[in-house]
């Protein structure tokens, strides 16, 4: 990544976007990044790609977002916290370069990594509010170890990763800020999970094959953005809400958008229980089950889409409503408009029209139609960007 970092962990302030992509089909389905050369195929990505000069403007990258986690602003004008250690072995007093030293701090931070590094990590990544953690320039993986928990904090950003083989952990003693550690329960092996928390923006990551879900988003959570991330490989992918008798999570709001759904996922692109999903410009190249699923009266609506049944899956249906009878689920909003459906795929749809009034227009990304769709999500999933050059 940048050259020359200070001995010291902390520089001076977050100046700088993450750039990159991936180009050929073959990566995509792998969900390796590809080389860019500032070409930007999707609005999100349009406000930065294109920069040559984007590891010295990293704070531009926070006002990017669109969607629901748009206000997210994670570690905008606040200093670089640089990973220069990928040890992760005391979690009660981490070690000054690691990233659970950095995560915990008090301050709002920047967090970049300063080479290409495989962080394996021996409990739950627990953070404070107001953090960017930002792999742009690096190869980096968050891998062969516990997951990424998102935990009753505002402001988050989390970009241009790979997470993969996340595993379930025992729980221990596990210091969650500078000044408090506690002891934690068993984690489930999720790779990212949102628990009662607002305004988190998860855009460019490369997920696959992990224990429990690729991402959950639970307890009261919204003001969330999953965008311009590469699925793969993993049963449980998305999952909006985790219990129907939690009536707090009526309040919950995600955007999912320009995300590719590759080979080998199963089930939950996303899973919702209550609140509003907006479904937008997403590719579904790969399903064994279903792809929108879900219960308690959710609110999905579904714009620009690609779906591509599987030729060998008799599950052409994209839509799955859970234990529930028709005279039910006849009653909740799930819309699809302007979709691409092919191969055979369908979508059943439910209640009509669905009531604009419930969100706000600014809150909603323009879709596009749904044919240029491999286009716009072309360079989903965590990127490859050279210092000096256009993403």
């Amino acid at each position: 990544m940048v050259s020359n970092f200070p001995n010291h962990s902390i520089l001076q302030v977050c100046t700088g976007t993450s750039n990159s992509r991936r180009s050929l089909l073959q990566q995509k389905e792998e969900g390796e990044g590809g080389g860019g050369g500032g070409e930007a195929t999707n609005p999100i990505d349009s406000y930065w790609r294109c920069q040559a000069n984007w590891e010295m403007n990293r704070k531009s990258y926070a006002k990017c977002a669109l969607g629901f986690g748009r206000k997210t602003r994670g570690g905008e004008n606040s200093r670089i916290y640089v990973v220069t250690d990928p040890s992760d072995s005391d979690m009660v007093n981490p070690k000054n370069g690691s990233l659970h030293y950095g995560v915990i701090q008090k301050e709002p931070l920047c967090i970049i990594f300063a080479h290409d590094m495989t962080v394996r990590l021996t409990q739950e990544l627990i953070m404070t509010s107001n953090k960017t953690i930002d792999g742009c320039g690096a190869n980096v993986h968050i891998a062969n170890g516990a997951g990424i928990t998102i935990q009753f904090v505002h402001d988050i950003i989390i970009t241009n990763l790979h997470i993969h083989d996340i595993k379930a952990t025992n729980g221990d003693d596990i210091r969650d800020s500078v000044d408090h550690y506690d002891q934690r329960t068993a984690s489930d092996g999720d790779g990212i999970n949102i628990f009662g928390s607002t305004n988190i923006w998860i855009d460019h990551l490369s997920m696959s094959n992990c224990k429990d879900g690729l991402i959950d988003t639970v307890m009261g959570s919204t003001a969330i953005t999953i965008s311009n991330n590469h699925f793969s490989s993993h049963d449980h992918g998305l999952l909006l809400g985790a219990n129907d008798t939690y009536a707090d999570d009526k309040k919950m709001q995600v955007t999912v958008a320009f995300n590719h759904f590759g080979q080998g996922l199963v089930q939950r692109m996303p899973r919702v229980r209550w609140g509003f999903t907006h479904v937008v410009n997403n590719d579904y190249t790969h399903w064994e089950m279903y792809a929108i699923g879900g219960s308690t009266y959710p609110t999905i609506l579904r714009q620009g889409n690609r779906c591509v049944a599987s030729d060998s899956s008799a599950f052409k249906q994209v839509t799955h409503r859970d234990c529930t009878i028709e005279d039910v689920w006849k009653n909740w909003d799930w819309r699809s408009e302007g979709d691409l459906m092919e191969n055979g795929a369908f979508f059943i749809q439910s209640r009509s029209p669905l009531k604009k009034e419930s969100f706000s227009s600014e809150d909603m990304i323009n879709p596009k139609p749904a044919t240029p769709v491999p286009e716009l999500t072309r360079f989903a999933g965590a990127l490859i960007c050279t210092v000096g050059k256009p993403c």
